[in-house]
């Protein structure tokens, strides 16, 4: 598990040094890079994101990463945006995206308060990326649009209404909830992560 080469995507896009310290208190030391022959050379890539939808895909395109990222074939981890980016299209400023999901990510309604912002409860769980997580155990959310529950979903959770909070299509796995702020549950999804 330790001796991996985990490395995560560098687009310009947010929570990358929170993500870098989670994996360095694993005892992993990731690369953070751009390149593709770093990328297409790792055991495990983590895909980051925060912010907004198509600036960032703007940034994926510079390096062309948005070419690069759906050709992966090692597991592959989108992060919050990063899992929004991951699916075909998105609300956010009409953006396109990298089209591995299937599914077009949402805006919330205005009936509460959006962001989707603090913990919130994972349910109906699946998939061994979840191995050791309880029903109704808590994760951290920030966000203002959300994916609809599918055959892809791996876990929903509820703010409005059920969304996909992670999901998987072969090699590839993503979590609405940032699994680097979510104390013990995203320290296991992590682990969990790096031992598929």
């Amino acid at each position: 598990m330790k001796n991996q080469k985990i490395v995560i995507i560098d687009y310009d896009a947010g929570n990358i040094q929170s993500v870098k310290y989670a994996f360095e208190r694993l005892g992993i030391t990731p690369i953070v890079s751009n390149q593709e022959d770093v990328i297409r050379t790792a055991d495990k890539v983590i895909f980051p994101g925060v912010g907004e939808a198509a600036w960032a895909m703007n940034s994926l395109r510079k390096n062309g990463l948005d070419q690069l990222i759906p050709q992966l074939k090692q597991p592959v981890l989108g992060i919050c945006l990063g899992m929004q980016l991951m699916c075909e299209s998105s609300e956010e400023s009409n953006t396109k995206g990298l089209g591995i999901f299937p599914l077009k990510v949402k805006r919330f309604t205005k009936d509460r308060k959006v962001p989707h912002m603090g913990w919130n409860q994972l349910e109906h769980l699946n998939g061994s990326l979840l191995t050791g997580v309880s029903e109704k155990e808590y994760a951290y959310f920030v966000h203002s649009y959300y994916v609809p529950c599918s055959k892809e979903t791996l876990a929903s959770c509820n703010y409005i209404l059920n969304f996909s909070a992670a999901l998987q299509k072969d090699n590839f796995y993503a979590s609405q909830f940032h699994p680097e702020k979510s104390g013990s549950v995203g320290v296991k999804i992590l682990e969990n992560f790096i031992n598929l």
